[in-house]
């Protein structure tokens, strides 16, 4: 038989205890009374008492478990008041419970020991007192300490819930940036086109859009994709940039293999490119080269970014003499700081530098996250593949993904 047909066994993670809070009462209930009654049987025929004594015990069981049903309803409305009404009211139901269990406790005795003994059923009662208090009291002390810590559970969950819709708000609203700021450049572009009455490349220029967004949007905002889809948006949004600058784009691309399924949040790179044309590209006449490269370090995943262009110093030259048109449109470097603050905390490392012979490089490390592969008898393609998003493909894709340079 061959390996793929061996059987596999599947492994279905337990449910936690108090995922079913009613299950979890009736069991903690049966169990606790349970081991109570086994407790009280195993002393008494230590003791040599006789077997029927094990009939007493056992209705004493039932009269303990029975009213600790009516105290389960009873402070199941208690629990949600005032502290000194919560506990004022338990003292005085607790004190009415358990006077109750001994009255009932200490008559079945009196009757069991009506022929042998000369107690009255005063004394019966006060002798089953002190029992039934400190097992109704250690249940009530239980009910009340398991309750109050599945809140604390819950107000944690729903904090931690609210947190991760917070955050999850905070990475949509960052990454909803960056299609209006493309768009305003690309659009611009059309539009210069248009009135230039060069039809063919406005209508070249809003198809590669189109097969860009279906790509970008049909990703969930917020989510995470792998470095090889990262690399083929990237390929759609410079096949729209060949458009203006041609020849003066110049692209390459060094992803290992190891890299290249590891999950990064989507469109993280994007402006990093879209700031490198905007400062390297566009102001120089020869133009400049975008590199991008992704290994995997140890259990560390490094991205660079890089280009050709003026450096760290041009750009802020650049920025202060374009003034406040700059800055009311750029998104770039604060929004990919923003996004991973949000999504890895201090788990990153995100650093800018100028190299000697010149450029600017941004430099990303994150954890190493594969994307989990899961096989499936019976189907293909495989998952990994099916959920790569279904676009166009981009005009000007380069022959091979993973080391990849273009001129145009």
């Amino acid at each position: 038989m061959g390996a793929s047909a061996r059987p596999r066994l599947h492994f279905t993670p337990a449910a936690p205890f108090f995922a079913d809070k009613n299950k979890a009462f009736w069991r903690l209930q049966l169990i606790g009374w349970a081991g109570a009654m086994l407790l009280r049987a195993v002393t008494s025929l230590a003791n040599g008492r006789p077997l029927s004594l094990l009939v007493i015990v056992l209705i004493a069981t039932v009269t303990g478990f029975s009213i600790s049903l009516i105290l389960s309803v009873i402070y199941g409305r208690l629990i949600h008041r005032r502290p000194l009404v919560t506990w004022s009211a338990t003292a005085l139901v607790l004190a009415v419970a358990v006077i109750l269990s001994a009255g009932i406790n200490g008559w079945v005795l009196s009757l069991y020991q009506a022929q042998t003994s000369d107690t009255g059923f005063a004394g019966y009662v006060l002798g089953v007192f002190y029992l039934d208090l400190t097992l109704l009291g250690a249940w009530s002390a239980l009910y009340y300490a398991i309750n109050y810590f599945l809140q604390v559970e819950e107000q944690a969950d729903r904090l931690e819930r609210l947190e991760a819709q917070a955050t999850s708000a905070q990475l949509a609203m960052l990454r909803y940036q960056l299609n209006p700021h493309f768009l305003f450049n690309t659009l611009n572009s059309i539009s210069t086109l248009v009135l230039l009455k060069q039809t063919e490349p406005a209508n070249a220029m809003l198809t590669r859009l189109s097969a860009f967004l279906r790509h970008t949007l049909v990703t969930q905002a917020g989510g995470k994709v792998t470095v090889a889809q990262e690399v083929h948006t990237l390929q759609l949004y410079l096949d729209i940039e060949r458009m203006r600058f041609e020849e003066r784009l110049r692209t390459q691309f060094r992803i290992d293999p190891a890299a290249s399924n590891a999950q990064i949040p989507s469109l993280l790179l994007q402006p990093l490119v879209e700031n490198a044309i905007k400062y390297a590209v566009s102001p120089q006449e020869e133009g400049a080269r975008i590199s991008l490269s992704a290994q995997v370090l140890g259990n560390r995943l490094r991205l660079v970014v890089a280009d050709t262009g003026p450096g760290a110093q041009g750009r802020e030259l650049a920025m202060e003499q374009a003034g406040s048109h700059t800055q009311s449109t750029g998104v770039g470097l604060a929004n990919i700081r923003n996004r991973l603050a949000q999504a890895y905390g201090e788990e990153h490392r995100f650093e800018i530098s100028t190299p000697p012979e010149g450029g600017f490089t941004v430099t990303i490390e994150l954890p190493f996250d594969p994307l989990p592969e899961v096989p499936m008898r019976g189907t293909y393609p495989p998952p990994a593949a099916a959920a790569k998003p279904a676009v166009d493909p981009p005009v000007h894709k380069p022959p091979a993904l993973w080391a990849t340079e273009s001129n145009t």
